[in-house]
């Protein structure tokens, strides 16, 4: 456990950078501070290594007060990741995550044999262990990074916008790859990050930190979409917070109806097909929509890649309601695909039952909070 207990920061010409922060970041847990810029977020997270030195207050890792350590000492017991890597690029890959290693004196072969591992664990190629940090992309040198971090083992783990530098695409995978780390690793991680939909996607608990150092709110995802404390809270999270709080939401089975569909490899029919036409591959699993008619394929010609529309998301049964929503929003179609926890298809949904479930959801939740 992470415990702050009345940390401030104040620099010698009066700016409060961090004011009197107090609140715990439970042990396996991720703790993510998130907030405008300049309200304090990475301060206080280099204050838990001494990359800053707090002015007033105590930091204790596990009850232990992190002044009781020389900075140098206390710094490799902590995994820590920044926006840009920050790899030497004069060490190959696989020598940048055995660093640490290397300087609490592991053998040579031990540690890059550890690296190796920890390479093919956040999902890098056995051959990119040779390469140097100018030859690889952003993404792939934010998993080095990753993996630097994680190299001695360490209980805590200090991550300052690690993805916030790579492309969306790339971004969310880092960020399910991260989630899919933490459930086998249970490291008690201090995330920052400005963005409120990662802050809800890899917290456990969110710290929403003001202009001035000052927390405005510490809660749970969950927490925080339906209950922000003030209007400042509010604001930040956004006007659109019921439709994020709607990834918590579970709702009944989905009522998805059976949908008709074709495969790759065959021919659209003389007939021609519906308007829209799902297609999937041998294992039943979506690939995207088909269009027929005038402005679509026409009879005869093959159903191929190049003539699908990709653009729709697919829900999971028993997933979010949110997913739902969201499948049946971006579908060309307008019905939202639903597929089982392998990926194969289950049928469709369409929006009206959808909204139901969520509205039914509501009508629940009030009659709930009615009787409380």
């Amino acid at each position: 456990m992470i415990r702050f207990d009345h940390v401030t920061k104040r620099y010698p010409d009066g700016t409060v950078a961090v004011d009197g922060l107090t609140l715990e970041a439970p042990t396996g847990r991720i703790t993510v501070f998130v907030g405008p810029s300049g309200c304090g977020k990475t301060t206080s997270l280099r204050m838990v290594n001494r990359m800053i030195e707090p002015t007033s207050g105590t930091i204790t890792i596990d009850d232990r007060d992190v002044t009781s350590l020389p900075p140098h000492e206390l710094r490799r017991t902590i995994g820590y990741v920044i926006q840009h890597a920050g790899l030497f690029p004069h060490r190959t890959v696989i020598d940048n995550v055995a660093t640490v290693p290397f300087l609490l004196g592991t053998d040579k072969k031990q540690a890059r044999a550890r690296a190796a591992e920890l390479l093919e664990r956040v999902g890098l190629p056995a051959h990119f262990a040779r390469r140097y940090p100018a030859q690889l992309s952003g993404g792939q040198q934010q998993r080095v990074g990753v993996a630097r971090a994680l190299a001695a083992d360490p209980p805590v783990m200090l991550m300052d916008e690690p993805f916030s530098a790579v492309d969306p695409v790339v971004r969310e995978q880092l960020q399910d790859q991260f989630l899919q780390l933490q459930e086998e690793l249970g490291k008690t991680i201090v995330f920052v990050t400005h963005d409120i939909d990662e802050a809800i996607k890899l917290g456990d608990q969110i710290a929403v930190m003001a202009v001035g150092g000052h927390l405005a709110q510490l809660s749970s995802p969950a927490d925080l979409l339906a209950r922000p404390i003030d209007a400042f809270v509010a604001g930040f999270v956004g006007r659109d917070r019921g439709y994020r709080a709607l990834g918590f939401a579970r709702g009944a089975a989905l009522p998805t109806t059976p949908e008709p569909t074709v495969r790759f490899g065959e021919r659209v029919p003389p007939g021609g097909l519906e308007e829209w036409t799902l297609v999937v591959d041998d294992t039943d699993q979506p690939q995207g929509w088909l269009r027929s008619g005038p402005s679509g394929s026409p009879p005869g010609s093959p159903i191929d890649d190049a003539a699908l529309f990709r653009g729709g998301t697919l829900a999971t049964q028993g997933g979010s309601l949110r997913a739902a929503l969201d499948a049946c929003l971006s579908s060309p179609s307008g019905r939202g695909v639903v597929v089982d926890g392998d990926g194969r298809l289950e049928g469709t949904v369409h929006l009206d039952a959808v909204t139901d479930l969520i509205a039914s959801r509501e009508r629940a939740e009030v009659t709930g909070g009615a009787d409380g």
